[in-house]
Parts: C-alpha cells; sequence; structure tokens
C-alpha cells in the first residue's frame, strides 16, 4: 500500500518535428542532472532507481506518465524526484504537465491499463510510419509488422473527453474491439436496489478496475453515484435488453449520428465487439450511435437527456437545408419501417411490403452513404421473412445471403446473429413461417442464372412479376 503521485502529459506528445526536440532537450537534461547511482540508461529509455522505478522513454511520443508510490515500503524516497522531474516537464512543456497527487485526492488523467500499455512499448522498437502508398499498405489490416500493434489509441478528444481515434486506416467489417465488462446488471427501478447491487460488484474489481469504473462520465449526479455511472456508460447486452454491460475500453467510444463503428453483443462468447462500418481513416475518431436515430431536434434532446451534452457531430452541424433533408429521409425510414413491420400486411399485400423494403433500402444508403450498418442486415432480415412467408425460398435465400454478409460486417462471423441468418441463408425453410402461404411458392434451387444485375434486381424485389 501507499499513496501514488506523478505527472501526465495531456495531450500525448506527437512524432512532430517540435514536441520530439522539446523532448530530446528534456532527456537530455534529465540525463544531466543525475548521477549513475540515481538512474541507469537502458537502450530505450531512462529508469530511476528509486521508489518504484519511474522511467522516462526516449522516445516522447509513447510517454503518458511518471509516477511511484511516494509513502509506504516502496517510496524509498521519491518523492524528491517526483517534485523535480516535474518542474523539470513543466518548463518545456507547460499546461500540458498534469501533476498529480494521491493524498491531495487529485488522480491521473490516463487508465492505468493505457499506462502500462506505453510501458510496455518502451522495449520496443520505433513504431512504422503510416504508409501513405495503397502498394505499401492493406486497408483494414495492421501495418505488416510481427508488432501486433491496436487498431487505436486513446486520446483527449476535443469537447468529448477521451475517445478512441484509429491508428492505422481500418478497412469496413474489420473488427476493433472485443471486451467483456467490468460487470452486467438489469435495469432495477429503484436507485438504493440499484447503487447497492453495483456497489457488491465493485468489491469484487481490482484497485485499477474500480479507478477505471469511477473515472466514466456520470450524467445523473446525486447520492446514487454508482447507478448514475451505469445508466450514463450501460450498453444492452442485446437488442431491447434490460441487462446492461459497463466496459473499460467500450465506454469511452463517443457518439455519432452517423457512426463509422457498430457495436453489439456476442450472447455466446459474453463481450460486445466494435466492427468499422465503412472505411476509417488514420486519425480519425472511431464512433457509435448512441440513440435510435430520428430527426435532429428529438435525436439531440434524447441524446441531451440520457448522456448530458449537445451533438455537434458531422450530420449534426450540417447547413440547414442539407439538416432538413436528413429529417426527411430518417421520417421515411420511420414510416417505411412500421409498414413493413406489420403482419396483416405482410399477409394480405406482400407485394407492398417488398416495396417498400426496397424503397427503404434506397433512403438508407442515401442517408447513411457507405455506412448503413446493421439497419440493411435487419432489412434484408424483412425482406427474407415476407418471402419465406408466403413460400418463396429462392428469393428468400437471396436475401438472407446478404443479410448474412451484412451481418458479417458489422458483427463478425461468430456472432449467434450472424450464424443463425447464415443457417437461414443455407435452408430457408426452416423458418417458423415457412410455408404459412403458397403464394410465391418457389424451390432455392430457382434463382435465376445469367441475369445481367438491372435483371437479377428486377427479379429479386419482384418488379413487373
Amino acid at each position: 500500500m501507499g499513496i501514488d503521485a506523478g505527472f501526465d502529459m495531456v495531450p500525448p506528445l506527437s512524432k512532430g518535428a517540435v514536441d520530439r526536440q522539446n523532448w530530446q532537450s528534456f532527456i537530455e537534461f534529465i540525463k544531466g542532472s543525475y548521477k549513475n547511482d540515481d538512474l541507469e540508461v537502458k537502450p530505450n529509455y531512462i529508469v530511476f532507481k528509486v521508489g518504484e522505478h519511474p522511467m522516462l522513454p526516449f522516445e516522447g511520443y509513447k510517454f503518458l506518465r511518471f509516477s511511484s508510490k511516494v509513502s509506504g515500503s516502496h517510496a524509498k524516497g521519491a518523492d524528491e524526484y517526483i517534485d523535480a522531474v516535474t518542474r523539470a516537464a513543466v518548463v518545456r512543456f507547460g499546461s500540458r504537465v498534469r501533476a498529480w497527487h494521491e493524498a491531495a485526492n487529485v488522480w491521473g488523467v490516463y487508465d492505468w491499463s493505457e499506462v502500462n500499455d506505453s510501458f510496455r512499448s518502451y522495449e520496443q522498437p520505433d513504431e512504422p510510419e503510416i504508409p501513405t502508398s495503397m502498394a505499401q499498405y492493406v486497408l483494414g489490416t495492421e501495418p505488416k509488422s510481427d508488432l501486433n500493434l491496436p487498431l487505436f489509441s486513446i486520446q483527449p478528444v476535443t469537447g468529448k473527453g477521451k475517445g478512441l481515434v484509429a491508428r492505422f486506416n481500418i478497412g469496413k467489417g474489420k473488427r476493433i474491439l472485443s471486451e467483456t465488462p467490468f460487470f452486467t446488471t438489469p435495469n432495477l427501478v429503484s436507485g438504493s436496489l440499484m447503487e447497492s447491487s453495483i456497489a457488491t460488484k465493485l468489491k469484487a474489481l481490482s484497485k485499477t478496475e474500480q479507478r477505471q469504473f469511477l473515472s466514466l462520465h456520470n450524467n445523473f449526479p446525486g447520492k446514487h453515484p454508482f447507478s448514475g455511472i451505469t445508466k450514463t456508460n450501460a450498453l444492452p447486452c442485446g437488442p431491447d435488453s434490460v441487462i446492461g454491460g459497463v466496459y473499460p475500453t467500450i465506454c469511452l467510444i463517443n457518439h455519432s449520428c452517423l457512426p463509422n463503428a457498430h457495436n453489439s453483443w456476442n450472447s455466446d462468447a459474453k463481450h460486445e465487439t466494435i466492427h468499422a462500418i465503412r472505411l476509417i481513416k488514420a486519425g480519425e475518431e472511431i464512433t457509435i450511435s448512441y440513440d435510435k436515430g430520428g430527426p435532429y431536434d428529438s435525436r439531440r434532446a434524447g441524446l441531451k437527456r440520457a448522456f448530458g451534452f449537445e451533438c455537434n457531430c458531422s450530420l449534426c452541424i450540417l447547413p440547414l437545408a442539407e439538416l432538413q433533408a436528413s429529417d426527411s429521409r430518417r421520417r421515411q425510414i420511420r414510416l417505411l419501417d412500421e409498414a413493413i413491420g406489420d403482419p396483416e400486411r405482410v399477409m394480405i399485400r406482400p407485394e407492398e411490403s417488398l416495396a417498400d423494403c426496397q424503397s427503404l433500402l434506397r433512403v438508407l444508403e442515401e442517408e447513411y452513404k457507405d455506412g448503413v450498418g446493421v439497419l440493411i442486415a435487419r432489412l434484408y432480415y424483412d425482406a427474407f421473412q415476407i418471402c419465406i412467408t408466403h413460400g418463396d425460398q429462392a428469393r428468400a435465400s437471396v436475401f438472407a445471403e446478404r443479410g448474412f454478409r451484412s451481418r458479417v460486417i458489422c458483427e463478425g462471423e461468430d456472432s449467434p446473429e450472424t450464424q443463425n441468418i447464415k443457417g437461414l441463408m443455407e435452408n430457408p425453410a426452416t423458418h417458423r413461417n415457412s410455408g404459412v402461404s403458397k403464394r410465391w411458392k418457389t424451390a432455392k434451387k430457382l434463382v435465376p442464372k445469367g441475369l445481367d444485375n438491372a435483371g437479377f434486381e428486377k427479379w429479386l424485389w419482384r418488379r413487373g412479376s
């Protein structure tokens, strides 16, 4: 046990010339100010022979924290060195140096998991530069390296606190992250009951995990802080689930009304996954959607109420005319979705329901461009159900195949939902609604061959049939 103290570099240093030169000057000053009895110069970093042996890397962009125990059995005179190195850092980096001391109830900015990752990187050679040529880089994969570098870094994001930023180009369908929750909890009605339940779960976590949880945003401050953090950050464990999970990293991913990534719960593996739903360029923030869409006013009001922020994403800051056009599309999306979901209409006028699916596809692609995400997978499943309900296995199998490909992009092939639609693609007759009506009865093998794209789409959507 003991008290930690030190400083964090916020934001982290870049690879740019100015930051690199300032860091080199700082390192040379430190090396010249202390004798060999005080520190040891390793190939890639300096380590102080006091306390918990705090380190300074030669590559400044890897640095997040300089700290040690300053009380207790592991301190060993570290307090003096922490103060001196902090002062030297302030001279060169000013307000970027965030000093902290647990005795004063001031804590570091970064999670210890991030800091420990940065410590491990000190032993590694410099990271390769981001390739600029398509010949050097395959989109959606890490650089060809034995380092297995993570696809993102956790960084301060202007106006948002922390966020995840792509370190390399991330291709559409790439799994960015999978993570198990700190804990899962039902959305209990009683605040005091929920608070007690979460307090018990927190006691089972490590000190680092407890700090990570407590550092998450709380939009409901008051006498129930644990439940407030949980309500603000918990992601449902599946669509419409009343069980939510809280995560150390995934809960740092910020919102966009036009997200570039999708989160989903894998009920088999018991973890949440994040997949890119369009190309995410190096340096771009990774975002997911916190809400279910809708027009501008209702989106912003809901986000403000549930999460406490005013959304200023690329969609919400569009000029008025473009924003109104987006609102019109989103209202149309809602109306078409409601019409498609009418079971009586599916039975009586299935042609109209299928035509609405095609119309919805066009509107979704216009609104979300290349980042439609799981919405298109749901649409193809709706089209599948319309066809299989009336015995049309040929078209149903095609819609299931398209739904499968969309699910792989959003959730990965190991997702139970992806595997379910794959089974229906291979044998559509296993669906519970198969054969309820024989109005469009066809065999799976009757998918036409040799049609051009326009002809195939005309057949698939039953235009003119």
